[in-house]
C-alpha cells in the first residue's frame, strides 16, 4: 500500500514538473493571440528546422535556411514550436545540440516576415510567441548546446541564449544587433544574457552592437571552448564528443539535474521577460526601425 501511494505520489509528480515545463509565459491575460499570429506566419514559407534523434539520447536540431545565413521565416518560427514540443515528450533524451546549415548558424529573422508584421500588435505577438518557445527550449529536460559557426547576429545571437552553452569555431562571431535596427532584443535575449554574462557585458555588447569572436566569448562567459574544427561535419562531432562528457549516465539523472537547475535559473526570469517584452513594443514599429528597414541593412 506504502509502495502504491509513493507510486501515485511521483506519478503527480512527474505530471506537475512536466505541465510547468510547458507552461507558456503569455496568454490571452496578456493580449496574446497565438492563433492569428500563427496564420500570419504561415504566409511566409521557406526553409525549415529539422530535428533528428539519436541513439545515445543526443539530439540535433538544425536551422536549415542557408540561402539567407539560416534567417526565420514564419513557417521556421512555427516548426521551431513544433520541435521543442516533440523534444519535450522525449523520454529518452539527454543532450540536445543547435546549429545551422550552411556552415553559420542564424541571422535572425527573415526582413520579408519583419516588414510584414511591423505594426505594434503583430510585432508583440511575434515576440511573445518567440518568448515563449524559448523559454520552453531553455527548460527542456536536456543539456542544451548551441553550435555556432559563422555568425550568430540578432534573433541569432538570442536564440544561443536559450541554450545552456555555447561553442563556436574559428572565426565565428556572435553579435547583438538590434540597436542598428531601432530595436532592443525581444525573444528574451536581453534578459538571458545579463543571467550569462552579467549586467556590466550584456550592456556593453548591446549599446555596442559589438562583434563577440570566441576568444572574447570566452573571456565574458558567453562560450564554453572554442573548437578546433571550421567544417561543418568535423565541428558538430567535436560538440558531440563535448557533450558526451556531461551526458553519460542513465537518462532520469541528467534530465533531473538539468530540471533542478531550470528551476533555480528560472525563479525571476519570466517578470524580465515581460518586461523586456514591453520595451521591445515601444521600439518595434517605431521611426528608428522603420528607418532601419527602409536602409535594408545587412550586416557583414
Amino acid at each position: 500500500m506504502v509502495i502504491s501511494m509513493w507510486k501515485n505520489i511521483l506519478q503527480a509528480t512527474k505530471e506537475r514538473i512536466l505541465q510547468q515545463r510547458r507552461m507558456s509565459v503569455y496568454s490571452q491575460a496578456h493580449g496574446y493571440e497565438e492563433e492569428l499570429l500563427k496564420k500570419k506566419l504561415q504566409q511566409f514559407a521557406g526553409g525549415s528546422i529539422n530535428l533528428t534523434k539519436e541513439d545515445n539520447g543526443i539530439a540535433i536540431l538544425t536551422l536549415n535556411n542557408p540561402k539567407i545565413m539560416n534567417a526565420f521565416t514564419g513557417t521556421m518560427m512555427l516548426e521551431l514550436q513544433e520541435r521543442v514540443t516533440e523534444l519535450e515528450n522525449w523520454k529518452d533524451g539527454k543532450g540536445l545540440i543547435i546549429y545551422g546549415a550552411g556552415n553559420t548558424f542564424c541571422s535572425g529573422s527573415d526582413l520579408n516576415v519583419v516588414k510584414a508584421i511591423s505594426n505594434s500588435q503583430d510585432g508583440m505577438n511575434m515576440c511573445m510567441f518567440m518568448q515563449n518557445t524559448l523559454t520552453r527550449l531553455m527548460r527542456l529536460p536536456l543539456i542544451t548546446v548551441a553550435l555556432v559557426q559563422g555568425k550568430a547576429i540578432g534573433g541569432g545571437a538570442e536564440l544561443t541564449t536559450a541554450c545552456d552553452y555555447r561553442l563556436m569555431t574559428p572565426g565565428s562571431e556572435i553579435r547583438f544587433v538590434h540597436k542598428l535596427m531601432g530595436l532592443v532584443p525581444g525573444w528574451g535575449g536581453g534578459a538571458r544574457l545579463v543571467q550569462i554574462v552579467g549586467s556590466r557585458a550584456a550592456l556593453q555588447l548591446l549599446t555596442g552592437a559589438t562583434r563577440v569572436d570566441p576568444e572574447r566569448a570566452l573571456h565574458l562567459g558567453l562560450s564554453e571552448e572554442t573548437l578546433s574544427s571550421s567544417d561543418e561535419a568535423g565541428a558538430l562531432e567535436e560538440a558531440r564528443t563535448w557533450l558526451s562528457q556531461y551526458t553519460e549516465g542513465p537518462a532520469s539523472v541528467i534530465r533531473a539535474a538539468k530540471e533542478m537547475v531550470a528551476v533555480g535559473r528560472e525563479l525571476l526570469l519570466e517578470a524580465a521577460l515581460r518586461t523586456e517584452k514591453d520595451i521591445f513594443g515601444t521600439l518595434w514599429g517605431g521611426p528608428a526601425n522603420l528607418q532601419a528597414l527602409a536602409r535594408r541593412p545587412k550586416h557583414k
